[in-house]
């Protein structure tokens, strides 16, 4: 198995570290979407999600492709997939303590 650097372990989870960022990618979860289906199914405004979503694209997190005038997004891989669902599992087991807890490091 490959090592990869601390730093660039920090960059990938950052990609995960906002609200608005694990909203796009729950909407991704079962198919891709449009920015404009993004927009409407977080209630988000254009702009801001352009640029969520370049962060997550940028991170190697989620993929685009053209069709037309249209850019579809949708999660890079089974694994991240995979990694998503974990983050429900890990997080059904410790939320009350995420919920509780005041002091993070940044």
């Amino acid at each position: 198995m490959q090592l990869i650097e601390i730093d660039t372990k920090v960059k990938f989870l950052r990609g995960f570290a906002d609200k608005t960022r694990i909203q796009i990618l729950e909407a991704l979860m079962d198919e891709e979407k449009t920015v404009s289906q993004i927009v409407e199914a977080i209630n988000g405004n254009q702009s801001n999600i352009s640029q969520h979503l370049a962060c997550l694209k940028g991170c190697g997190i989620i993929v685009g492709r053209q069709e037309g005038r249209y850019c579809y997004y949708r999660i890079r891989n089974q694994q991240v997939r995979e990694l998503l669902n974990m983050f429900n599992v890990v997080l059904a087991d410790v939320q009350n303590d995420v919920a509780c807890c005041d002091s993070h490091i940044d």
